[in-house]
């Protein structure tokens, strides 16, 4: 049986969580974390390059909950309120998916943030190791000028840091990724965790540490996605933050702050999980 772990958004808060959370299911015998295919999207994909790393999981959940181990992280304001109205705007001007693809990439590049090599030294600083691992990962990031979507893998012939990157590079936060030629957004542009890509996986897991609401209309959105896959005879399971999990990681995941409670949270919640 084909396994693939599904890995989506959600800033530092969310990172911690998922290792959290799989840390949690670990402690009740279901360690998951050896599927053979890893998707990953923003936070995600630098939870599924760490999960790649080779370093267990009680060492990377130490990075989350250690200060002494923890990433050296930029701190980030999200206004939530103020980005779904840039969204908002950029989605009165779209006609499609692609369109607003297209329009969130105009608004990345116009957007003042830190540089590139300031914000590239955070992800270096996540990912234990910097190679790309033997088993499929999958990293998904979308074209600031283009907005096609682009996945990266060990074939692409990208570094692992800079996919992460491109990938986690959050429209208007964070500087979009110079890779070549091209500038790269983050992965949830496209869709919330890109589930359609596990497809031909018999069983996948899904984390969603924003929940399943897809915040941008897209050409993969989760539902769909998930019914393709179930309609194919996969077993799908969506996990999302439960209550105290939502309180830990917060208004703004963003906030390094959040790393340990979201953790914390994240590995309580994992241990009561049955995932059969």
């Amino acid at each position: 049986m084909t396994e693939a772990l599904v890995l989506g958004g959600g800033g530092v808060g969310g990172i911690a969580w998922m290792t959290g959370l799989l840390a949690g299911l670990a402690d009740t015998g279901q360690d998951v974390t050896g599927a053979p295919l890893l998707v990953g999207t923003s936070a995600g994909a630098a939870v599924a390059a760490q999960l790649g790393s080779g370093l267990g999981l009680e060492g990377l959940y130490a990075r989350q909950v250690d200060p002494a181990r923890q990433a050296a992280e930029i701190m980030a304001e999200l206004d939530l309120e103020k980005f779904t109205a840039e969204i908002g705007a950029a989605m009165a001007t779209a006609d499609s998916p692609a369109d607003l693809r297209r329009a969130v990439g105009r608004m990345a590049l116009g957007a003042r943030t830190v540089g590139e090599p300031e914000r590239r030294a955070v992800i270096e600083s996540r990912l234990p190791v910097h190679a790309w691992p033997d088993r499929a990962l999958k990293i998904v990031a979308v074209d600031a000028e283009s907005g096609a979507s682009r996945i990266l893998d060990r074939d692409s012939g990208v570094p692992l840091v800079d996919a992460v990157a491109a990938s986690c590079a959050v429209p208007g936060v964070w500087p979009p990724v110079t890779i070549g030629d091209r500038r790269y957004v983050d992965g949830g542009v496209r869709s919330v965790a890109n589930v359609d890509l596990a497809a031909g996986a018999d069983r996948v897991l899904v984390l969603l540490p924003l929940g399943a609401a897809e915040p941008f209309p897209s050409d993969h959105p989760l539902d769909r996605a998930v019914a393709e896959l179930r309609d194919r005879g996969a077993e799908v399971t969506l996990v999302v933050p439960d209550e105290a999990s939502t309180a830990a990681i917060g208004p703004n995941p963003l906030d390094p702050a959040t790393r340990r409670p979201a953790a914390e949270a994240g590995r309580a919640q994992g241990r009561t999980l049955e995932l059969g």
